[in-house]
């Protein structure tokens, strides 16, 4: 257990989750929270990661020696089924679920070493494809269980009303039938989908991990029942910059029909599907002080929208 009480918070935890009553109640408890989750699970927990915006993590050490994560998240909706999703998963193309305490977000997880993300790998995006669609192949499985989590429908219908609501009150400089198109995408494609799985629910090239167990291990994943192809397009445009490249539709257009192709999915959904997800984040991320931030990402939405034939 850790020697002191002192407890050390990312600067980056702390502006995301801070600021609100609830997010401050959270922070002042979590050195509490996290010496009730040495003590119940006898680890002695180190130095935290850097980076979560939502969630404490730091490498831990086990009774018996081995190497573990202790993790807490600021308790909200996408964080609710994580452990169920490990628990279904069991270790395959995912961490392990050591222990979990549901009632405080609490998860003792298999540390991945070295734990490199695959977005700073040097591998060829080629192989970075072929690695994500593997693991997705694994993780998308039907449970024995629907009731543990979100449906994707319910979600992609609350966006949508999220989407439209924004674009009417901040009223940025977007095209509003694209800013339709991805409100109504977010409605239609769950509907539309030919199988309804566990979906890792944030599966992009920064939570896939190197590891010793396996070579590549899925973390921090937000699941949900529904349409497999809503988990691919973070992976797709963040695996390395397309829009970056001197043809990118012909890049995208190859990387696309390419996963789509190992994943068992139609390529225009895939493209679909990156249409809704990314007006949904310029959406969410528009304020009204500094409407036009989103301008370029919209651009890059038309030609996704060009791509999927919509």
């Amino acid at each position: 257990m850790r020697r002191d009480h002192t407890l050390r918070v990312p600067a980056r935890l702390r502006d995301s989750v801070g600021g609100t009553d609830d997010g401050d109640r959270w922070l002042s408890a979590l050195p509490d929270l996290v010496r009730e989750c040495e003590q119940r699970w006898d680890i002695r927990s180190g130095e935290p990661f850097e980076g979560g915006q939502a969630s404490w993590s730091a490498p831990a050490t086990r009774a018996d020696g081995t190497d573990a994560v202790v993790k807490l998240s600021f308790p909200h909706r996408e964080a609710r089924a994580e452990g169920t999703g490990l628990r279904l998963w069991n270790g395959d193309g995912a961490v392990l679920l050591f222990d979990e305490d549901r009632n405080q977000y609490a998860l003792l997880i298999e540390r991945c070493r070295p734990g490199t993300k695959l977005l700073d790998a040097d591998l060829p995006v080629d192989d970075a494809l072929t690695t994500g669609a593997e693991l997705l192949g694994r993780l998308w499985r039907q449970p024995p269980d629907a009731a543990g989590y979100e449906l994707v429908a319910d979600v992609g219908a609350e966006w949508a009303v999220s989407v439209r609501e924004r674009m009417e009150r901040l009223r940025p400089p977007f095209d509003p039938g694209l800013v339709e198109l991805g409100a109504s995408l977010l409605e239609s494609l769950p509907e539309s989908a030919t199988r309804s799985v566990v979906v890792h629910g944030d599966f992009n090239p920064g939570n896939v991990l190197a590891a010793t167990r396996e070579p590549w291990l899925a973390i921090d994943c937000k699941p949900m029942v529904g349409d497999p192809a809503y988990d691919s397009s973070q992976f797709l445009l963040q695996v390395d910059p397309p829009f970056q490249c001197a043809e990118p539709e012909a890049v995208l257009t190859q990387r696309f029909g390419m996963f789509a192709a190992l994943v068992d999915e139609d390529p225009r959904r895939l493209f679909a599907w990156a249409v809704a997800r990314e007006v949904e984040s310029v959406m969410w991320e528009t304020r009204a002080e500094h409407p036009e931030q989103g301008r370029i990402a919209m651009e890059e939405v038309a030609v996704l929208a060009r791509l999927a034939g919509l």
